[in-house]
């Protein structure tokens, strides 16, 4: 059962991540079902950290893309080398060719690197030389980017940001889990990652793929899907907005409901989780007004608005 994995990959992630229990429920969220993620918060924050113990706890590939304003598409999807020995060209593989990938700083490659993201992020394959490669499931990608530093980055396009299930935003932790973090690495004796000791593995990735059946079994009432089409509909005519979210909003909110519910032990979707993701899912596809944005308003805001004002169903 689908529950029973992600509370054994919560447990598992929570003896090295501390009070980052609603980024795990989102990320395990989109992980199910077969979305993505990009973070946006401070550097120092585990996110690095969460994706190691993830790897470990599911025994899944992992590879981090430090992404650069020099960096090439060829440097992170590969490139075939003519081979002096066998007389053809072989392919040397990017990290790109992985399960589980940290996008580090994302916005700090410009578009056309950032452009080779596309293809491999919707359809999980990568061409080389007019050749598709095909990934290993699960494929699933958190890109970082950091808030207050601005200078030398390149704003993600609007077609790679819809490619993201989830946008979430990462807080400080609390002093109480702050202290947490201090005794854990003033124990650590070994000197390794506090998650090459700590962390058990708990499931497969065959589960994960496995768990797309319970998902996709997960019942939705016709009531419910009006109600994510009210709350698209809604951000696309709303003062404030000046670009609303688009058809895929629509099926990331619909996929991110059943699989949260699946996650929570239900085989039907109910309006709370439509309402408790409404803001990771639409926060990153809905553009304000420029005057908007002048007054200081906020996108996370709007959605607020926005939810207060249609109709939840019974």
């Amino acid at each position: 059962m689908l529950k029973d994995i992600a509370d054994k990959i919560k447990a598992e992630i929570g003896k090295v991540v501390f009070a980052q229990e609603e980024m795990t429920d989102a990320a395990l969220t989109a992980l199910f079902a077969g979305g993505h993620v990009l973070l946006e918060g401070v550097p120092g924050l585990a996110k690095t950290l969460w994706v190691r113990a993830l790897s470990r706890a599911v025994c899944a590939d992992f590879k981090r893309i430090q992404f650069t304003a020099d960096l090439m598409p060829s440097d992170i999807l590969g490139t075939k080398i003519y081979s002096l020995k066998n007389g053809e060209f072989e392919l040397r593989r990017g990290p790109l060719f992985t399960q589980l990938l940290l996008a580090d700083e994302i916005n700090r490659t410009p578009p056309k690197t950032q452009s080779a993201l596309l293809e491999v992020m919707e359809e999980k394959t990568i061409t080389i030389d007019g050749e598709v490669y095909e990934l290993a499931e699960p494929f699933f990608v958190m890109a970082t980017q950091n808030p207050i530093e601005y200078e030398g980055t390149y704003p993600l396009p609007e077609a790679l940001i819809d490619r993201f299930m989830m946008k979430l935003l990462l807080n400080y932790p609390g002093v109480a889990a702050e202290k947490n973090i201090l005794l854990m690495h003033h124990e650590n004796r070994s000197g390794k990652r506090p998650e090459e000791h700590t962390i058990e593995r708990v499931c497969e990735c065959a589960d994960i793929a496995a768990a797309k059946d319970e998902i996709n079994s997960v019942r939705v009432e016709d009531s419910i899907m009006n109600y994510i089409v009210s709350i698209i509909e809604t951000t696309r005519h709303v003062g404030p907005v000046a670009y609303g979210a688009s058809p895929r909003g629509s099926v990331a909110l619909l996929l991110a409901s059943k699989s949260y519910a699946a996650i929570n032990g239900r085989d039907f979707v109910i309006p709370d989780d439509v309402r408790m993701l409404a803001a990771p899912v639409l926060r990153h596809r809905i553009i304000l007004k420029p005057e908007a944005e002048i007054d200081g308003l906020k996108t996370d805001t709007v959605i607020e608005n926005i939810l207060s004002k249609v109709r939840v169903p019974r």
